[in-house]
């Protein structure tokens, strides 16, 4: 599919989503950004929704300015995926005890590690440990009385549409995925940075509060900087913990199970890239990149399948593909529409729960993601299709 262009007065706008079937409030949001003057373009993935100050599933290209609220409160968030050496047939088929022991080992919700994760022994692929929590000193004022909660919910999962996920793929191979963010400490981060902008004199007359901007070469902007790439390092460092403990949970019941290089990418951040010969801070928001030759996931919903997928580098999205199904219906619809008998249903054959406190993450809350995945064929390439058959959720 090739993008189309949604008319409006500002920066380009390229949408790989049929404007048609996309919310009035999402359309205005994506014109509302588009006609900032620092922004050059936005890129609009298949599994757009409206959200808060910019919609999810869009990529914002700006100038010299960068926009907290468009980033939203959950720096960071990302996805992590690794092969075993494992076979369906080598999986039990009773899957109940291996997802106990998987959310005994790693907290879930708004649970915490009792003490911190003690990661000398863990294999993260992660260095300097000491240094990364020795610049913590210098984030803004309100974290400052959340260093030990953050150390301690390192290695944590949250709630919501996070996940941990035990799939298969069309040849029978075993994987690991799992989907969550910056926890706590990005959440307060971002929020205490968005009223910050939104208090700025050049951010008074804008058609949303929530698009406020930060400015280059200001103090403000540079203390966002620091913050936000600093909550978007612990993000990562967060699914790296917690893959670790995952494979220690699989390496205690597969004796002789191994495992590839992870496949890791954010889908809730900010970059500094070169497109079109400028330099330009990329705010993706329910968006990964996909530059040319690199891997990403594309998750589908709790009962649906996920995607490996591999960057073909589309300098019109720039370099950018969707970070997943999308809801196509808010929480509160979910709750209202469906009871916990659907959700048993659309999750039939996966180990997970089926409560009534995750309805509101039922598969057809969500867009169909066979669809999503092939409305970007000319942004990415699909090495492999997963289905669960263990899902852990907060």
């Amino acid at each position: 599919m090739s993008f189309s262009r949604l008319a409006g007065d500002g920066a380009p706008i390229r949408m790989w989503a049929d404007p048609a079937g996309v919310e009035d409030q999402a359309l205005a949001q994506l014109r509302n950004v588009a006609a900032l003057p620092w922004v050059t373009g936005v890129a609009v993935m298949p599994d757009v929704h409206y959200g808060i100050g910019a919609t999810v599933g869009s990529v914002i290209a700006m100038r010299g300015a960068v926009s907290p609220a468009a980033v939203g409160v959950d720096i960071g968030c990302g996805m992590t995926a690794q092969r075993t050496s494992l076979r369906a047939e080598d999986l039990p088929d009773d899957l109940s005890r291996l997802r106990s022991a998987i959310e005994k080992a790693i907290p879930v919700g708004q649970a915490s590690h009792k003490r911190s994760v003690d990661v000398d022994h863990l294999r993260t692929g992660f260095r300097g440990w000491h240094g990364f929590w020795s610049e913590f000193d210098d984030l803004a004022a309100p974290a400052q009385s959340l260093k030990g909660r953050s150390m301690q919910q390192l290695g944590t999962l949250g709630g919501g549409n996070h996940f941990i996920e035990v799939c298969l793929d069309t040849r029978s191979q075993v994987w690991l995925m799992l989907h969550s963010g910056s926890r706590n400490i990005g959440n307060r981060l971002a929020q205490y940075h968005i009223e910050k902008a939104k208090s700025l004199p050049h951010n008074a007359d804008l058609p949303d509060p929530d698009l406020a901007v930060f400015v280059s070469d200001t103090p403000t902007m540079e203390a966002y900087r620091r913050d936000l790439y600093w909550a978007q390092e612990y993000a990562a460092r967060n699914r790296a913990v917690m893959m670790a403990l995952l494979r220690d949970v699989m390496r205690t019941r597969f004796k002789k199970v191994s495992f590839d290089e992870e496949i890791s990418c954010h889908h809730n951040y900010v970059s500094e890239e070169v497109h079109g010969g400028q330099e330009l801070l990329v705010t993706r928001k329910g968006a990964i990149h996909a530059g040319a030759g690199r891997m990403g996931i594309i998750p589908g919903s709790m009962g649906a399948s996920s995607f490996i997928v591999r960057g073909l580098g589309n300098p019109d999205a720039f370099e950018s593909a969707s970070h997943g199904a999308g809801r196509r219906m808010s929480r509160n619809k979910a709750r209202r529409q469906f009871t916990t008998e659907d959700l048993a249903a659309q999750t039939a054959g996966v180990e997970c729960r089926k409560d009534s406190g995750v309805v509101d993450e039922i598969p057809a809350a969500y867009k169909d993601i066979d669809e999503v995945i092939a409305a970007q064929s000319d942004l990415v390439e699909v090495t492999a299709r997963l289905k669960q058959v263990v899902c852990v959720k907060g």
